[in-house]
């Protein structure tokens, strides 16, 4: 048996990008809630549910049934209905760390999302090229999420 050893540079990536939803700031929270755990879905509309577990330390993960799953990270911190961040390794199945922050700010009848994604580890530039349009089409979902339960509330 032999071992070999490959020398691979540690990359670093920061995706930013702000949202507006129009709905209140609670509904925004929810929505984020949503999107990340048993709704998620993902581009062209595939459901991908995953588990959150909402509350310091909690996991969050794909349960894929019985023993088998993947865990995506941890609560990191919470603060219903302003702050949600997640830390771990996410859909990275290489040495990795991610960070998530999901911070909402009330303004003016409707909600302002900074969301901002930090990795360091053996990220491919495939892989980076790919994160860009998942975060977008993800973002959007919690948007018009927001923007839909926003509006069921203020028919009734």
């Amino acid at each position: 048996m032999s071992i070999s050893e490959v020398e691979q540079e540690v990359q670093s990536l920061t995706i930013s990008r702000e949202v507006v939803i129009a709905a209140p700031i609670e509904i925004a929270f929810e929505a984020i809630l949503e999107q990340v755990g048993p709704g998620c879905e993902m581009p062209g509309g595939k459901p991908f549910p995953m588990v959150l577990e909402a509350r310091p330390g909690g996991r969050w993960y794909r349960d894929l049934g019985g023993d088998a799953g993947h865990l995506w990270g941890h609560v990191q911190v919470i603060k219903p209905p302003t702050l949600l961040e997640i830390c771990g390794p996410l859909m990275m199945s290489y040495p990795a760390m991610n960070h998530l922050q999901y911070r909402l700010k009330a303004e003016a009848g409707v909600t302002r999302l900074e969301f901002s994604h930090r990795a360091i580890g053996a990220i491919t530039p495939d892989f980076r090229a790919g994160l860009h349009k998942g975060w977008e089409y993800w973002l959007d979902r919690i948007r018009a999420r927001g923007e839909g339960k926003s509006r069921e509330e203020s028919h009734r």
